[in-house]
């Protein structure tokens, strides 16, 4: 049994992951006497990662970081210094393509950062954008201007605000939206079949707004580090 460990900018999450079958749990519940390795993707800070590196040292289980790099097998990087790629992004175009071979793919990974990426489906990374996320866009907005305000009861939707809330939230949602709908363009004006799939905490809103036919993963940072793990084991 493997522990997977994705350290987010504002949050720690853990699964157990057994013959191809992902869970998560909570970080509480980790049964460290079954765990014989422990895959880690960090993008944010030690704080909450350092008691699970503390208990994967005391019960002598290896553990490893991912990284990314220029290839894994057939997928290429679009990044030339490709050190640069963040790691959740990277492991969420591993799992695509894993996923989903052969196929043109587009992820959109909404969380503290948006984050859109374009597979080939030669296997070839394309690049992506990042873009704050939809908290972040409207704490920005209401933090340096006046008379610009929001809430935390309106809901999101991508129509014309009536009110200054409505007026934001649906502003953020719709940049967001009309982004990742520019890169579906971007594919499909070649001629490519495209698989929408979604990640994040807003993943799913952002589906029912551009494309409910797409997939909603919410483990697929999980996924990239189990087929990240079994190219490094097959090196």
């Amino acid at each position: 049994m493997r522990l997977l460990v994705d350290v987010g900018n504002t949050a720690v999450k853990v699964a157990l992951e057994r013959s191809g079958n992902i869970s998560v749990i909570s970080a509480a519940h980790i049964p460290w006497q079954k765990i014989e390795e422990v895959l880690i993707a960090q993008v944010g800070g030690n704080e909450g990662l350092e008691p699970i590196l503390h208990n994967a040292h005391l019960h002598q289980i290896p553990h490893y970081f991912a990284s990314v790099s220029a290839s894994l097998g057939a997928l290429k990087c679009a990044y030339p210094e490709f050190k640069n790629l963040g790691i959740d992004r990277w492991l969420t175009v591993v799992a695509s393509y894993h996923l989903f071979p052969n196929k043109a793919c587009i992820i959109v990974d909404s969380g503290t950062a948006t984050k859109v990426d374009v597979l080939g489906a030669d296997g070839q990374h394309q690049g992506g954008w990042i873009l704050p996320g939809l908290d972040m866009m409207i704490e920005s907005l209401v933090a340096n201007t006046q008379k610009v305000f929001s809430d935390s009861t309106t809901s999101f939707d991508t129509v014309l605000g009536t009110n200054t809330p409505n007026a934001v939230k649906n502003a953020a949602l719709s940049a967001t939206v009309a982004l990742a709908k520019q890169a579906v363009e971007q594919i499909e004006r070649v001629g490519n079949e495209v698989q929408l799939i979604y990640a994040g905490g807003y993943g799913e809103l952002i589906q029912q707004h551009l494309d409910p036919s797409g997939i909603y993963f919410d483990d697929l940072v999980m996924q990239g580090l189990v087929f990240w793990r079994k190219y490094q084991q097959n090196v």
